[in-house]
């Protein structure tokens, strides 16, 4: 459908999910950003997350609201495409995002947690405390390469849905729960039309099973 002319989808009644009417242009400039100390690119990753047959890694990024002034944190596990959507009343400073991170992800199974691929915005400045809080790995996606994160941003497409761009999110974590819970009830054609929540269920009881 890109290779069509431009304004031919709309014609034919096709509509992005994003609801633009062409893709977004990946080619442009790179401006550098501030260097976050002690990163770890995601080129040092095992292997056993790029299969996203191994659950427990993690994608993640920011949803920003209107002017800016406020956003929440997105969480999506690459197994079974499990989502948390996280608070930040106290904004979006490198502290505040790392301890909201904290918080949510104690709430999470701890066999479920190995690591985690962020972009480098500088709200993930204090990477080093969240790892060593929750022994989370932490990895970094490069500059300007969401594709890195795909999941993440699917998910965040999704999010949108309730949370569209240009509104205020709110830091009340009920209502982004909500929203999570309604996205984790959603059968996914890439999970065999199961949930994210029942999928992230089995692999909690094959796991419990193993052990014993």
């Amino acid at each position: 459908m890109y290779a069509l002319p431009k304004g031919e989808p709309a014609v034919q009644g096709i509509q992005l999910r994003s609801g633009r009417t062409e893709r977004k242009p990946r080619g442009h400039t790179k401006v550098p950003g501030a260097r976050i100390v002690g990163m770890r690119s995601i080129d040092d990753r095992p292997e056993e997350v790029a299969g996203r047959q191994v659950p427990g890694h993690w994608e993640g990024d920011l949803i920003i609201g209107k002017a800016g002034k406020t956003a929440a944190g997105a969480l999506v596990e690459r197994t079974s495409r499990f989502t948390a959507i996280i608070a930040l009343p106290d904004g979006r400073t490198s502290d505040a995002v790392c301890n909201a991170l904290i918080d949510k992800v104690s709430d999470l199974p701890d066999r479920f947690l190995k690591s985690i691929t962020w972009d480098q915005g500088s709200e993930m400045a204090k990477h080093a405390a969240l790892t060593v809080d929750t022994e989370l790995d932490v990895y970094f996606a490069h500059p300007h390469s969401p594709w890195e994160r795909g999941i993440n941003e699917k998910t965040n497409g999704l999010i949108r849905e309730y949370l569209p761009k240009g509104t205020v999110i709110p830091d009340d974590s009920r209502i982004l729960n909500e929203i999570a819970d309604s996205l984790n009830s959603r059968p996914r054609r890439v999970l065999g039309y199961e949930t994210p929540a029942e999928v992230m269920a089995e692999l909690i009881a094959a796991e419990i099973h193993s052990t014993d």
